[in-house]
Order: structure tokens, then sequence, then C-alpha cells
């Protein structure tokens, strides 16, 4: 818009203006690509589950797991974003479990203790 008028704005005046609109730079963050059908299924898990007590809970076995890429990532990403958006689709990468040679470890976590697994 600004081209077509023949405007020209330095760099700092833009940041400048981003700042005032409490928009901060930051890397975006790697989340797991979700479709609303995995939304959609999130939420019944979480609905049908609201009303369960810490006995029913004191049994789940909570895991998560991490992918090392053996030649380093290419998908850094610089996103404009307010204190608090980290994780809104607009402001993360999207991953998917295949196609990159890598090395995965995790943990899972017990009410008795932590257990560690790679692959």
């Amino acid at each position: 818009m600004l081209e077509e008028t023949g405007t020209k704005v330095s760099i700092s005046t833009v940041k400048q203006v981003l700042y005032r609109h409490n928009l901060k730079g930051r890397s975006a963050r790697k989340k797991p690509l979700l479709q609303n059908r995995h939304r959609k299924a999130r939420l019944r898990f979480a609905t049908a589950h609201a009303d369960k007590d810490r006995t029913f809970w004191r049994n789940v076995l909570w895991s998560d797991e991490t992918k090392i890429e053996l030649f380093g990532h290419n998908d850094h990403r610089y996103v404009w974003r307010k204190k608090g958006d980290a994780c809104k689709q607009k402001n993360t990468i999207p991953t998917v479990k295949h196609g990159v040679a890598a090395s995965c470890c995790g943990s899972a976590l017990l009410q008795e203790g932590l257990v560690h697994f790679t692959k």
C-alpha cells in the first residue's frame, strides 16, 4: 500500500509502530500440526474427563517426546506477536513425525516418579 503511493518508511519506524501496538519479535514455536478433527477430538476428550477426581488422574501416565534432527533444522521463522499469543496457530511452525533423519527421546511421568525412553 505504501509502495503504491511512493511512500518510503524505515525499518526502525516500522518496528516502533509494532512495539507501540505491543507486538514483539519472537521465534515461532514448533507445535504438532493439528487439523480440525484433532481439535474436536481433544475437546471431546477434555469434556468427557472434566469431572474425573484426583484418584483417576493419579493412574494416568503423562508422556512427552522430543525429536532431535541429525542434520540441524531449517524451519526457523520469526513472528511479531503479543504476550500470551505464543501458541496461537498463526505464531507456530507445524511439525510432523516423519520424513527426517532424527533421533527421538522422551519421558513419562507417573505418580511414583519419572521414566525415560529413547527411540
